[in-house]
Protein backbone atom coordinates (compact mmCIF):
# COMPACT_ATOMS: atom_id res chain seq x y z
CA UNK A 1 0.00 0.00 0.00
CA UNK A 2 1.21 3.15 -0.94
CA UNK A 3 1.57 6.36 1.28
CA UNK A 4 -1.61 8.18 0.69
CA UNK A 5 -0.39 11.18 3.10
CA UNK A 6 -2.13 12.14 6.32
CA UNK A 7 -5.33 12.78 6.22
CA UNK A 8 -8.22 10.71 8.79
CA UNK A 9 -8.87 6.84 8.29
CA UNK A 10 -12.83 6.80 9.08
CA UNK A 11 -12.55 2.87 11.51
CA UNK A 12 -15.33 0.97 11.74
CA UNK A 13 -15.47 -0.63 15.43
CA UNK A 14 -17.95 -3.69 15.48
CA UNK A 15 -15.53 -6.33 13.65
CA UNK A 16 -12.15 -4.01 13.42
CA UNK A 17 -11.83 -2.40 16.61
CA UNK A 18 -13.49 -5.59 18.83
CA UNK A 19 -16.01 -8.41 18.62
CA UNK A 20 -18.48 -8.13 21.30
CA UNK A 21 -16.08 -5.99 23.08
CA UNK A 22 -13.43 -8.49 23.23
CA UNK A 23 -10.60 -6.53 21.36
CA UNK A 24 -9.44 -7.96 18.25
CA UNK A 25 -5.78 -8.42 18.69
CA UNK A 26 -3.26 -5.35 17.62
CA UNK A 27 -5.99 -3.40 17.35
CA UNK A 28 -5.32 -0.08 20.01
CA UNK A 29 -1.67 -0.40 18.96
CA UNK A 30 -2.50 0.18 15.27
CA UNK A 31 -4.68 2.99 16.25
CA UNK A 32 -1.77 4.45 18.24
CA UNK A 33 0.67 4.20 15.32
CA UNK A 34 -1.92 5.70 12.98
CA UNK A 35 -2.12 8.65 15.60
CA UNK A 36 2.05 9.09 16.44
CA UNK A 37 2.02 9.44 12.35
CA UNK A 38 -0.18 11.96 12.19
CA UNK A 39 -3.36 10.57 11.12
CA UNK A 40 -6.56 11.24 12.06
CA UNK A 41 -9.06 8.76 13.30
CA UNK A 42 -12.58 8.98 12.97
CA UNK A 43 -14.27 5.94 14.79
CA UNK A 44 -17.88 5.18 12.60
CA UNK A 45 -20.33 2.48 13.55
CA UNK A 46 -23.64 1.44 12.17
CA UNK A 47 -24.44 0.20 16.47
CA UNK A 48 -26.75 2.73 17.55
CA UNK A 49 -27.08 0.55 20.89
CA UNK A 50 -24.13 2.47 22.94
CA UNK A 51 -23.97 5.94 24.06
CA UNK A 52 -21.42 8.17 23.32
CA UNK A 53 -20.27 7.57 26.39
CA UNK A 54 -20.11 3.80 26.62
CA UNK A 55 -18.56 4.20 23.60
CA UNK A 56 -15.58 6.14 24.93
CA UNK A 57 -15.24 3.68 28.30
CA UNK A 58 -15.21 0.69 25.74
CA UNK A 59 -12.27 1.97 23.68
CA UNK A 60 -10.64 2.80 26.68
CA UNK A 61 -11.19 -0.63 28.00
CA UNK A 62 -9.24 -1.86 24.96
CA UNK A 63 -6.55 0.94 25.13
CA UNK A 64 -7.63 3.36 22.81
CA UNK A 65 -8.06 6.61 24.27
CA UNK A 66 -11.03 8.79 22.11
CA UNK A 67 -13.56 11.71 23.13
CA UNK A 68 -16.88 11.68 22.02
CA UNK A 69 -16.25 13.84 18.93
CA UNK A 70 -14.46 10.43 17.58
CA UNK A 71 -17.21 9.30 17.08
CA UNK A 72 -19.68 9.01 14.57
CA UNK A 73 -22.98 7.10 14.96
CA UNK A 74 -26.22 5.38 13.12
CA UNK A 75 -28.06 7.24 15.79
CA UNK A 76 -26.67 10.22 15.15
CA UNK A 77 -27.37 9.64 11.31
CA UNK A 78 -30.61 9.22 12.51
CA UNK A 79 -31.45 11.59 14.62
CA UNK A 80 -30.29 14.11 11.89
CA UNK A 81 -33.05 13.19 10.19
CA UNK A 82 -35.80 14.36 12.50
CA UNK A 83 -35.91 18.21 12.87
CA UNK A 84 -35.93 19.58 16.58
CA UNK A 85 -39.16 19.89 18.43
CA UNK A 86 -40.68 16.46 16.52
CA UNK A 87 -41.68 13.19 18.12
CA UNK A 88 -40.49 10.00 17.87
CA UNK A 89 -41.51 6.27 19.07
CA UNK A 90 -37.89 4.58 19.79
CA UNK A 91 -37.83 1.09 19.31
CA UNK A 92 -33.79 1.43 19.90
CA UNK A 93 -31.53 1.48 23.07
CA UNK A 94 -29.97 4.02 24.44
CA UNK A 95 -27.62 5.71 21.80
CA UNK A 96 -30.71 6.35 19.81
CA UNK A 97 -32.33 8.14 22.95
CA UNK A 98 -29.54 10.25 23.57
CA UNK A 99 -28.86 10.94 20.18
CA UNK A 100 -32.56 12.28 20.03
CA UNK A 101 -32.67 13.99 22.65
CA UNK A 102 -29.15 15.87 21.85
CA UNK A 103 -31.26 16.78 18.35
CA UNK A 104 -34.62 18.10 20.46
CA UNK A 105 -36.65 15.33 19.62
CA UNK A 106 -39.06 14.27 21.86
CA UNK A 107 -39.35 10.77 22.62
CA UNK A 108 -43.24 9.53 23.34
CA UNK A 109 -44.07 5.52 24.28
CA UNK A 110 -46.67 5.12 21.47
CA UNK A 111 -47.96 6.88 18.59
CA UNK A 112 -49.08 9.64 17.46
CA UNK A 113 -45.93 10.46 16.44
CA UNK A 114 -43.88 11.79 13.44
CA UNK A 115 -41.31 8.87 13.53
CA UNK A 116 -40.87 5.40 14.57
CA UNK A 117 -36.68 5.15 14.62
CA UNK A 118 -35.48 1.52 14.98
CA UNK A 119 -32.04 0.66 15.89
CA UNK A 120 -30.10 -2.49 17.58
CA UNK A 121 -31.99 -3.38 21.16
CA UNK A 122 -32.12 -6.16 23.06
CA UNK A 123 -35.59 -5.42 24.39
CA UNK A 124 -37.03 -6.42 21.13
CA UNK A 125 -40.93 -8.35 21.38
CA UNK A 126 -43.79 -8.62 19.85
CA UNK A 127 -45.51 -5.69 22.33
CA UNK A 128 -42.79 -3.10 20.61
CA UNK A 129 -43.36 -4.45 17.24
CA UNK A 130 -46.94 -3.95 17.72
CA UNK A 131 -46.21 -0.63 18.86
CA UNK A 132 -44.16 0.15 16.34
CA UNK A 133 -46.02 -0.70 13.65
CA UNK A 134 -49.14 0.97 14.77
CA UNK A 135 -47.26 4.62 14.97
CA UNK A 136 -46.23 3.47 11.31
CA UNK A 137 -49.41 2.75 9.88
CA UNK A 138 -50.89 6.22 11.74
CA UNK A 139 -48.63 8.35 9.75
CA UNK A 140 -45.38 7.85 11.19
CA UNK A 141 -41.79 7.78 8.95
CA UNK A 142 -40.28 4.87 9.22
CA UNK A 143 -36.39 5.55 9.88
CA UNK A 144 -33.63 2.96 10.95
CA UNK A 145 -30.29 3.42 12.07
CA UNK A 146 -28.79 1.03 9.65
CA UNK A 147 -29.83 -2.17 8.01
CA UNK A 148 -27.15 -4.49 8.91
CA UNK A 149 -28.84 -7.87 8.97
CA UNK A 150 -25.92 -9.02 11.48
CA UNK A 151 -23.91 -8.12 14.25
CA UNK A 152 -20.43 -10.01 14.85
CA UNK A 153 -19.61 -11.62 17.97
CA UNK A 154 -16.63 -14.10 18.84
CA UNK A 155 -18.20 -16.93 18.64
CA UNK A 156 -21.41 -16.43 16.07
CA UNK A 157 -23.29 -14.16 14.25
CA UNK A 158 -26.30 -12.46 15.68
CA UNK A 159 -29.01 -10.58 14.41
CA UNK A 160 -28.41 -6.92 13.92
CA UNK A 161 -30.73 -3.87 13.95
CA UNK A 162 -31.64 -4.40 10.51
CA UNK A 163 -33.33 -7.54 11.22
CA UNK A 164 -35.76 -5.47 13.84
CA UNK A 165 -36.16 -2.97 10.97
CA UNK A 166 -37.01 -5.76 8.15
CA UNK A 167 -39.79 -7.23 10.88
CA UNK A 168 -41.51 -3.39 11.98
CA UNK A 169 -41.44 -2.82 7.78
CA UNK A 170 -42.69 -5.70 6.52
CA UNK A 171 -45.77 -5.17 9.47
CA UNK A 172 -46.49 -1.77 8.71
CA UNK A 173 -46.09 -2.28 5.06
CA UNK A 174 -43.28 0.70 4.76
CA UNK A 175 -40.30 1.46 3.06
CA UNK A 176 -37.62 2.42 6.00
CA UNK A 177 -35.65 5.78 5.43
CA UNK A 178 -31.89 4.20 6.44
CA UNK A 179 -29.48 6.72 8.15
CA UNK A 180 -26.25 4.55 8.68
CA UNK A 181 -23.61 3.21 6.82
CA UNK A 182 -23.94 3.59 3.35
CA UNK A 183 -26.71 5.77 3.04
CA UNK A 184 -26.51 9.75 3.01
CA UNK A 185 -26.91 11.01 6.57
CA UNK A 186 -23.96 9.83 8.11
CA UNK A 187 -22.02 10.39 4.97
CA UNK A 188 -22.93 14.09 5.87
CA UNK A 189 -21.81 13.39 8.95
CA UNK A 190 -18.72 12.31 8.27
CA UNK A 191 -18.04 15.35 5.66
CA UNK A 192 -18.51 18.20 8.33
CA UNK A 193 -16.77 16.23 10.73
CA UNK A 194 -13.22 14.95 8.39
CA UNK A 195 -13.16 16.88 4.93
CA UNK A 196 -9.73 15.03 4.49
CA UNK A 197 -10.86 11.23 4.40
CA UNK A 198 -8.31 9.44 2.77
CA UNK A 199 -9.36 5.44 3.70
CA UNK A 200 -12.23 3.58 5.20
CA UNK A 201 -11.60 0.87 7.33
CA UNK A 202 -14.25 -2.18 7.94
CA UNK A 203 -15.77 -5.60 7.65
CA UNK A 204 -18.35 -5.08 5.38
CA UNK A 205 -18.22 -4.61 2.01
CA UNK A 206 -21.77 -3.27 1.85
CA UNK A 207 -22.08 -1.10 4.18
CA UNK A 208 -18.30 -0.10 4.69
CA UNK A 209 -16.78 -0.21 1.14
CA UNK A 210 -20.24 1.27 -0.46
CA UNK A 211 -19.21 4.04 2.65
CA UNK A 212 -16.06 4.87 0.93
CA UNK A 213 -17.15 4.95 -2.38
CA UNK A 214 -19.48 7.49 -1.42
CA UNK A 215 -17.09 9.93 0.39
CA UNK A 216 -14.40 9.46 -2.75
CA UNK A 217 -11.90 7.21 -0.98
CA UNK A 218 -10.56 3.71 -0.75
CA UNK A 219 -11.69 1.16 1.17
CA UNK A 220 -9.99 -1.01 2.98
CA UNK A 221 -11.57 -4.69 3.90
CA UNK A 222 -10.32 -6.28 7.38
CA UNK A 223 -11.25 -9.84 7.48
CA UNK A 224 -11.86 -9.89 11.36
CA UNK A 225 -15.40 -9.63 11.59
CA UNK A 226 -18.49 -10.31 9.07
CA UNK A 227 -16.32 -11.04 6.41
CA UNK A 228 -13.84 -13.73 7.44
CA UNK A 229 -10.35 -15.10 5.94
CA UNK A 230 -11.46 -16.44 2.79
CA UNK A 231 -14.58 -15.77 2.65
CA UNK A 232 -15.85 -14.08 -0.83
CA UNK A 233 -16.50 -10.34 -1.06
CA UNK A 234 -19.68 -9.47 -2.68
CA UNK A 235 -20.68 -5.89 -3.76
CA UNK A 236 -17.81 -3.39 -3.71
CA UNK A 237 -14.26 -5.04 -4.16
CA UNK A 238 -11.77 -3.92 -1.37
CA UNK A 239 -9.05 -1.32 -2.77
CA UNK A 240 -6.95 -3.32 -0.05
CA UNK A 241 -7.05 -6.57 1.35
CA UNK A 242 -5.90 -7.28 5.07
CA UNK A 243 -6.67 -9.89 8.07
CA UNK A 244 -7.10 -7.01 10.52
CA UNK A 245 -6.24 -3.51 11.29
CA UNK A 246 -2.76 -3.86 12.70
CA UNK A 247 -1.98 -6.35 9.31
CA UNK A 248 -3.11 -2.95 7.69
CA UNK A 249 -1.60 -0.67 9.61
CA UNK A 250 1.56 -2.65 8.72
CA UNK A 251 1.26 -2.06 5.43
CA UNK A 252 1.30 1.50 5.51
CA UNK A 253 4.32 3.00 5.79
CA UNK A 254 3.55 5.22 8.79
CA UNK A 255 7.35 5.56 9.88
Amino acid sequence: MTDSGPGTWVIDLDGVIWLAQEPVPGSAEAVARLRHAGIGVIFATNNALPTLSELVDQLAKVGIPARPGDLVTSAQAAASLLAAGSTAVVCAGGGVREALADRGVTVVPEGPADAVVVGLTRSFDFDMLATAVTAVRGGARLVGTNEDATYPTPGRLLPGAGALLAAVATAAQATPEVAGKPHEAIVSLLGSRAPDVALVVGDRPSTDGMLARRLGVPFALVRSGVTGQGDPTTGIEPDIDAADLAALVDRHRTG
